[in-house]
């Protein structure tokens, strides 16, 4: 038996709606980030902030002690990115002392901690070495784990779960060659046969996929007599026969990290390891990245706080033209902003990790909007760091010890955070994630008024719908406590946050006021619109922050854990943010979108094509995309066992 070897060919508007088809369509709890972008500022749902129960945080912080140690004595972050690779010892060590199982209930052998430990853990371990962080990250976020929490059978949790919180290390694969975040066009075929699945095709950017035991493969079942068919997940076991591990991938950071191209060719996978039904894999896939995405914004916390204290000490050694480069304004500006935004990206972090422990609200925004955000300023962070250290701060570590001077990796956290922008859903892929839920109300009471293919039946109706919502709507953005200068008084000491909050409030509703008359303006092609779709999101990240800053410090402050200095980090980070929303604001209508169109058209064109005269292209030879056809290996397999 042999898998079809072409690939599926989709329009944009099958794409969209196999996207659309995966998302989670309904609203079952309250979301303060959907309420937000619908002009309703609910401190209601964050403040006072949510708290561990003492019995979680005594466990999480037993697990942290023993961690910290294993970090201190155990991790050599400077071998790990000399050598390009994790010692086999420091993996088993992890096993352990029970890494591999943080996420994983204790009825199955794991530690059981919560969202918010897991991630102080994946801080912790980050810290140590960004390669460790994610060899964990991606074994529980996204890994067997995660998926078998939320849709496995109680046969497959017994199976599977102990082994994962012990021994065996999981990946999870769904890119390939030619398919990122567009998974209509997912090559790799599941196809049945008797009480078995057959798979054939070829996974790239599998981490963990080197070394891991266990595989969450996405794979198409095709449609047949009594089957729906469609993108599916299953439990795959490595060692299975026609698996092949046929490249062991290098980055310009995360060396260490284990990640590869995987082939499968004639895989027999039983259908007991098929998690969830027939056509289920994308929503499976996406409802675990809900909070899977909440691992990245740990690393980058982890940045800023390391990012901090190199500034803070080097700030205060290093001395130029009569007095410590820190008191010069310019230096001290950057100074400041590391230290106000890494107080603001662990706010965002704790408070997301906290709500998904409750379980109280649907935080599907909120993590997208902290994994969004954490990337982008956590590289922002790594970026003024090495501009404060100059000249020190491009040059590796290992230099900087060969000459006598401290090994400070600054360029190597500037190349691991990069990184983050990019995998787990892509910068402008999240704005596009997090702007379709952000309008989901729209579209859910007038989206047939904008859709081309609904009948003028169906459009009458959807006026008729429309028009209540937003005659109940509209009015309310008009005015609400934002202008009320008593309003969240009890964030008022003797530095008053209150009014950062009157600013978030006021601000909800003209963001919200934009994205009405957007929709109005633009109808159908509103989606088309994606420079001011991610400006939107973007307001909405800064708004998320700052409202996270804010309750974060009056925790701070009702537990006399340093409140007074909380106050003022959150303080100086809302200024800091409120200028950045306000140029996003001018940006929505004042922009060169339309220029930028047209400039694009010509370079694809050719009509600028003189303009790369003079240069001597260093790229190899070879196709801008490897050949990926189903097939047996014709490599050999690097895959490697730990233990």
């Amino acid at each position: 038996m042999s898998a079809p070897s072409s690939k599926p060919t989709v329009s944009e508007r099958e794409a969209r709606q196999v996207a659309e088809a995966a998302r989670e369509q309904e609203w079952r709890k309250p979301s303060f980030a959907k309420e937000l972008f619908l002009g309703r500022f609910r401190l209601d749902l964050i403040h006072p902030h949510p708290m561990p129960t003492d019995e979680a945080a005594q466990r999480g912080e037993e697990f942290l002690a023993k961690l910290r140690d294993f970090c201190e004595t155990k991790v050599d972050g400077a071998l790990i990115e000399r050598e390009g690779r994790i010692p086999d010892e420091v993996i088993s060590g992890l096993k352990e002392i029970g890494a591999l199982g943080m996420k994983i209930d204790t009825r199955y052998g794991g530690l059981g901690l919560t969202q918010v430990y897991y991630n102080k853990a994946l801080t912790l371990a980050g810290s140590a070495s960004p390669a460790v962080g994610v060899l964990l990250s991606a074994h529980q976020s996204i890994g067997v784990p995660q998926p078998l929490k939320l849709f496995g059978t109680q046969e497959q949790k017994e199976r599977f779960l102990p082994r994962c919180a012990r021994t065996d290390i999981s990946a999870f694969l769904l890119t390939e060659p030619d398919v990122g975040s567009d998974p209509a066009r997912l090559a790799t075929t599941a196809v049945p046969d008797g009480d078995d699945y057959v798979l054939d095709g070829v996974k790239l950017w599998t981490t963990n996929g080197v070394v891991a035991d266990l595989l969450v493969v996405m794979a198409r079942v095709p449609k047949g007599e009594g089957r729906k068919g469609g993108i599916t997940a299953f439990v795959v076991e490595t060692n299975s026969p026609g698996i092949t591990v046929e490249n062991r991938n290098a980055f310009m950071g995360l060396r260490g990290i284990e990640n590869g191209v995987t082939r499968f060719h004639q895989v027999r996978v039983p259908a007991a390891n098929r998690v969830g039904p027939e056509g289920a894999g994308l929503k499976i896939a996406l409802t675990t990245l809900n909070t899977g995405r909440l691992s990245l914004p740990a690393s980058c916390v982890a940045a800023g706080k390391w990012c901090l204290k190199i500034a803070r000490e080097w700030s205060a050694a290093r001395e130029q033209w009569g007095k410590p480069i820190a008191h010069h304004e310019a230096v001290g500006a950057k100074i400041s902003f590391i230290a106000a935004t890494t107080f603001a990206l662990e706010a965002v972090l704790d408070l997301s990790s906290q709500m998904a422990d409750e379980d109280r609200n649907d935080i599907r925004i909120e993590g997208a909007l902290a994994k969004l955000y954490a990337s982008e300023m956590g590289w922002r962070i790594a970026d003024e760091l090495v501009q404060i250290r100059g000249g020190r701060g491009f040059e590796t570590a290992e230099s900087l010890k060969a000459r006598g001077e401290r090994a400070v990796p600054a360029e190597q956290v500037l190349r691991d955070l990069r990184i983050n922008r990019i995998f787990e859903g892509s910068t402008e892929i999240m704005h596009l994630l997090i702007a379709r839920e952000a309008v989901d109300a729209h579209l859910s009471v007038a989206g047939d008024l904008i859709d081309p293919e609904k009948s003028l039946q169906d459009k009458a109706k959807a006026g008729a719908n429309a028009g209540v919502f937003y005659a109940r709507w509209l009015p309310k953005l008009v005015a609400g406590p934002g202008q009320l200068p008593v309003s969240y008084g009890e964030f008022k000491r003797e530095v008053d946050l209150s009014a950062h909050l009157r600013y978030v409030e006021r601000h909800a509703r003209k963001l919200a006021r934009a994205t009405f008359y957007a929709m109005s303006r633009w109808q159908g092609r509103m989606e088309t619109k994606q420079g001011f779709l991610g400006r939107v999101v973007d307001i909405g990240a800064e708004l998320f922050a700052m409202s996270a800053a804010c309750v974060r410090a009056e925790l701070l402050r009702g537990q006399g854990d340093h409140g007074r200095e909380a106050y003022q980090l959150a303080d100086a980070f809302c200024r800091q943010s409120r200028i950045r929303v306000e140029e996003l604001f001018g940006r929505l209508w004042n922009n060169t979108d339309d220029l930028d169109r047209k400039v694009v058209k010509g370079v694809l064109s050719g009509t600028y094509e003189w303009l790369e005269d003079g240069i001597v292209d260093p790229s190899g030879e070879g196709p801008w995309i490897a050949v990926s056809d189903p097939g047996p290996s014709q490599k050999d397999n690097v895959h490697r066992r730990i233990g």
